[in-house]
């Protein structure tokens, strides 16, 4: 089943307005030709207007958060409802990142929360999962990417997976410049796939988009793509290069 890639660029805590302003200039004018994947950017909260205008006549690059609040509005000072990013035209919003999970203490249950209000709003997924080097080294890959799918996406129906991503992440793979092998990505990229499968149907499971980040590069880009049930890639520190950022959706997409 063919399923059109998606390429996303998480910028974490990196580039304000003007860095946004700056990168997505340069970014477009070296997207030239017919784009053949999905292309998404999500930046800072601060920097999303800013993003906003910037691709304004930009066709097939959307614009995402990198978090939301489970909550429509409130005292819970620092947080961001989907309705604000839903105002500023936001598509997308990442949910479950390793370092949500891991920094700030976010649960399945929190994760799982987020992930309902967002739909509620309309948004779009990039529902992110993943085991740490200990887990894995501990033989519990599978058993952790299986309590973060089902529990995270409990509740979530089958019509909402049709706007929603997945992406895996070994957590010892981001931003340590290790990059899972392309069978290691390909084999828990299955495996997830498989567990999709459990919960929706093989129908939903073969035109889910799947993936895959952890210090994707431009060079190592098209081997991982060229897996059959790796769908793009959700790129951290290489996103921040406009040109890199560009390498690594030319060298991971079709052809033309």
């Amino acid at each position: 089943m063919y399923r059109r890639p998606i390429f996303a660029a998480n910028w974490k805590m990196n580039k304000g307005p003007s860095d946004t302003e700056s990168f997505v200039k340069s970014f477009l004018s070296k997207l030239t030709g017919r784009q053949t994947s999905d292309i998404v950017i999500a930046a800072p909260f601060i920097a999303l207007p800013t993003l906003s205008e910037a691709l304004r006549d930009a066709r097939g690059v959307e614009m995402a958060a990198q978090n939301c609040s489970q909550f429509d509005d409130g005292a819970y000072t620092g947080e961001i409802s989907v309705k604000m990013l839903r105002e500023i035209l936001v598509r997308h919003v990442i949910i479950g990142h390793s370092e949500r999970r891991s920094i700030f203490g976010e649960t399945n249950a929190v994760i799982n929360a987020k992930m309902k209000k967002a739909r509620e709003a309309g948004l779009k997924l990039i529902f992110c999962i993943g085991e740490t080097l200990e887990e894995r080294n501990a033989g519990q890959l599978e058993s952790i990417l299986r309590s973060q799918i089902t529990e995270g996406l409990d509740g979530i129906t089958p019509s909402d997976m049709e706007d929603t991503v997945v992406a895996y992440e070994p957590v010892w793979a981001i931003g340590t410049g290790v990059t899972a092998t392309a069978e290691q990505a390909q084999e828990a990229h299955a495996f997830v796939r498989s567990v999709i499968s459990d919960l929706y149907g093989p129908e939903v499971a073969g035109k889910l988009r799947i993936q895959y980040g952890g210090s994707v590069k431009p060079n190592n880009a098209a081997e991982l793509m060229a897996c059959p049930d790796i769908d793009g890639a959700l790129i951290g520190g290489a996103s921040l290069d406009a040109q890199s950022f560009v390498d690594i959706i030319s060298n991971g997409s079709p052809a033309n």
